[in-house]
């Protein structure tokens, strides 16, 4: 099982990007999956993050200027970022909850992509 994260770039202040993650390989079904970031010296923090049947939750930081959704049939999330600041710059990191093929739920962590928002 794997979880591919793209979308990080180089922009800035008040410009949008987007972030998809695909999971892929052998498991059952997936159930939350989101979004953590970690700045330099930073622990890392929960941007958003979303349930299998649509619940959400979001930073404080962001809310407002994110978006989170999902594809259930393509195990892939999206975070949408509007209005883009410096504060936002930081690795992103997929994860999510999978359901494994031996009955268990395992969290899983995709690689980083780095988003670097300048003023």
């Amino acid at each position: 099982v794997q979880l591919v994260a793209s979308g990080g770039g180089l922009l800035q202040a008040f410009g949008s990007l987007r972030l998809s993650c695909t999971a892929s390989g052998w498991f059952l079904s997936s159930y939350y999956m989101g979004w953590y970031r970690q700045a330099p010296v930073k622990q890392p923090d929960l941007v958003s993050r979303i349930s299998r049947i649509g619940i959400t939750d979001y930073a404080d930081s962001v809310k407002g200027r994110f978006t989170i959704s999902r594809d259930s049939a393509k195990n892939t999330v999206y975070l949408q970022m509007n209005s883009l600041k410096p504060e936002d710059t930081a690795d992103y990191y997929c994860n999510a909850d999978l359901l494994t093929t031996d009955y268990k739920f395992t969290n899983y962590w995709g690689q980083g992509t780095q988003v670097t928002v300048s003023s």
